[in-house]
């Protein structure tokens, strides 16, 4: 069976799920696009044979050609969007975040219970990357014990000089070791700190960068993530768990360590697509079997919800100082088990 898939937001993220799914992965196919600039949305159509351009993301939904939607939009348009393809009995693949407000994301639950069954995707990619999975594995084993601590770093080179706040550094960017630590123990975080070193000045006005998260999971796992989004030399991610009796860390960006010389180096990614790639193919194309077989394998609507929650939980703790503990409703039975990659 072949997926007819739906996109709306032909930006830089949604271009790029079109590409994957249209030359790099098995069983789908884009079959319309729509996005806010229709100049963009007509450009990107050009390049897919057959495919229908629709002015509002509503009526790619309602599409009689369109099987599943994905959704790449701007964060505030993404209730609308996977409230309408829940509404159309359509499944859908949502870019994070899931919504933009926790409010927001207990619609889109009450609308999936409402249709009795899971049918939301959210991008949370490094769920599917062979390294995180590897890290993931080697605590399930219990090669080091029991988990004590995890230390995080999340570096970009550089994010745009204009529209990018120090909120933004938790929601879009710490949104992923978030969800990276509660699916790596099988624990919620119970509550989140914000630390502010030194600014860095090579940030915009306004903007400060490096901050310090700490992540209290229920279980008591202590993880630290800095977060610096001006790093300048390449997009550097880092987790190392720290056990009772060893440690296990996430392997570096390159294919191979070069000790020469008396030195050691090993390549620096220069964006998320470089490093991620491959997890991005990974999630994508276990959307489309999940889709093909009738089934919603990755991580939901749940766990969409839970990032929002302890977003906002962070930016709590960046405005007042304090730690903030978090808060999270009741699991419906729906998401009783866990979502992502076994």
């Amino acid at each position: 069976m072949t997926v007819r898939v739906g996109v709306i937001g032909t930006g830089m993220m949604g271009q790029d799920h079109i590409r994957r799914i249209s030359r790099v992965l098995a069983g789908g196919a884009v079959t319309a696009v729509s996005d806010a600039d229709a100049d963009r949305a007509a450009r990107v159509a050009a390049g897919l044979p057959g495919a229908r351009v629709h002015p509002a993301g509503q009526e790619l939904i309602t599409d009689s050609e369109v099987d599943a939607v994905v959704v790449t939009s701007w964060g505030p348009a993404h209730e609308e969007y996977v409230l309408a393809a829940i509404a159309a009995g359509k499944p859908v693949f949502c870019e994070k975040p899931l919504a933009t407000t926790a409010e927001a994301c207990q619609r889109i639950i009450k609308a999936e219970q409402g249709a009795g069954r899971r049918m939301v995707q959210v991008g949370f990619m490094r769920r599917y990357d062979a390294a995180c999975r590897a890290l993931r594995a080697a605590v399930a084993a219990g090669e080091i014990g029991t988990p004590l601590l995890m230390h995080c770093a999340h570096r970009n080179a550089a994010v745009p000089p204009y529209g990018f706040t120090t909120e933004m550094m938790i929601s879009d960017s710490a949104v992923h070791e978030i969800d990276l630590v509660r699916w790596l123990f099988g624990e919620e975080i119970a509550a989140v700190t914000i630390l502010r070193p030194r600014r860095s000045s090579k940030g915009a006005a306004g903007l400060h960068d490096p901050l310090v998260v700490i992540l209290e999971t229920a279980g008591g796992i202590l993880v630290d993530v800095e977060l610096f989004v001006n790093a300048t030399y390449g997009y550097d991610i880092r987790g190392e768990v720290v056990g009772e009796h060893g440690t296990v860390a996430l392997a570096g960006g390159g294919p191979a360590v070069l000790r020469h010389d008396g030195r050691r180096s090993d390549a620096v990614p220069a964006d998320w697509r470089e490093r991620f790639g491959a997890a991005f193919d990974a999630e994508l194309q276990d959307w489309l079997t999940a889709v093909a077989a009738g089934s919603c394998t990755g991580p939901g609507s749940w766990d969409g919800l839970a990032a929002t929650v302890i977003a906002q939980a962070g930016h709590e703790a960046l405005r007042t100082g304090r730690r903030t503990p978090v808060t999270l409703p009741g699991r419906p039975g729906l998401y009783s088990a866990a979502g992502g990659p076994s």
